[in-house]
């Protein structure tokens, strides 16, 4: 039986990747995420792993590069503004195909956060690319410490599998909730060698391969250029149709759905019980990939539901997502940043302030 401890959402991360054999990581304190660069300086190098304190985002982010380019298992963890230093070296890792995982612990705000450390305002940047060039990244969205340690080393297996960069995105509540949380080992089946990595030429019977750390277009630019998009549009084609998650909670007579994603799903779950206990049919709709984006499956619910009550900790980013799902045939509301502003005061959108807004609009 799996050892179960009561830790928060950042050391679930920095155990999760142990778990799943991550043992290089890179990266630099930023809260509300030094935490899981604490906890890997400390474990790492008792198992034969290596923890390196990068002198800024963006040198961790090219040593993340080099290790995922050598085939190693290899993570790196930031919050915010470190995720933008990251964007050109993420940019390069996706032209490379590289496999690796990023985690992105976000906090409110542009520039180096304003209004406390807890939001969601990373929503549009780590799900439409970030960088330039058009790439894509896998982005998965716990809501609980248990499922940040589960997500994490699916999020290893699909890097792998998909030669990819793989985000974990989670913000301060997250990270900062402590629950009881199962050290169980998840098994996603075989992945493919990694024949592409660099090896040197002992590593590969003295084969010396083209270096895996750009694109190459042989011939004329212009078609190999072509060739390579081609690749990669296939490839996100595949991860689209098979890895979307999602999850819902009595949506299915549900006059009024919520959608929510991470700590503001939460927080719906709660609302949507308050609100069942006052008789009305509320649901919740929670993305877990952020992308693929559950589209169809939301604009399924949003139609049989009638309305949409989007709760986000944000001005309102991953509301648009939801409103492009659903094609303008069902009203979708926002309760957004604005929302923490009620009698209760504090920082946090509460299930009680979501349940006044569900009844206003039911």
């Amino acid at each position: 039986m799996a050892e179960k401890v009561f830790i928060d959402g950042n050391e679930a991360v920095a155990r999760g990747a142990i778990q799943t054999g991550c043992k290089h990581f890179f990266g630099y304190p930023i809260t509300p995420q030094s935490e899981i660069a604490e906890y890997m300086s400390r474990e790492l190098p008792q198992i034969g792993g290596a923890f390196v304190q990068s002198e800024c985002e963006g040198a961790s982010i090219y040593m993340l590069y080099g290790g995922a380019l050598a085939g190693a298992k290899v993570m790196t963890s930031t919050s915010s503004p470190g995720f933008s230093l990251m964007q050109e070296g993420i940019s390069y890792i996706s032209a490379a195909q590289a496999p690796c995982v990023i985690v992105n612990v976000m906090r409110m705000g542009p520039g180096i956060g304003t209004g406390g450390q807890q939001g969601q305002t990373d929503y549009r940047q780590v799900t439409k690319g970030g960088g330039h060039g058009a790439y894509r990244c896998i982005v998965l969205a716990p809501s609980s410490p248990q499922e940040t340690f589960d997500l994490v080393q699916r999020a290893f297996y699909l890097a792998d599998k998909y030669r990819i960069a793989a985000i974990v995105l989670t913000d301060f509540i997250i990270g900062r909730m402590a629950e009881p949380v199962e050290l169980r080992t998840l098994e996603f089946g075989p992945l493919p060698e990694k024949e592409w990595a660099l090896k040197g030429k002992g590593g590969k019977g003295g084969r010396c391969d083209h270096p895996a750390g750009a694109p190459r277009f042989p011939g004329d630019l212009s078609k190999g250029i072509i060739t390579f998009y081609m690749h990669l549009l296939d490839k996100y084609q595949r991860i689209a149709e098979s890895e979307v998650r999602y999850d819902t909670y009595l949506a299915d007579d549900a006059t009024l759905l919520v959608a929510a994603y991470g700590s503001s799903a939460r927080m719906a779950r709660s609302a949507v019980n308050m609100a069942r206990a006052e008789g009305i049919n509320a649901g919740l709709f929670r993305p877990i990939t952020l992308w693929p984006f559950p589209e169809e499956p939301l604009r399924q619910a949003a139609l049989a539901a009638g309305k949409v009550l989007v709760v986000e900790d944000s001005p309102g980013e991953f509301v648009e997502d939801v409103r492009f799902a659903v094609q303008g045939r069902v009203p979708v509301h926002l309760l957004g940043l604005w929302g923490r502003h009620n009698e209760r005061g504090g920082g946090i959108i509460y299930p009680e302030r979501i349940l006044e807004e569900i009844e206003k609009l039911t």
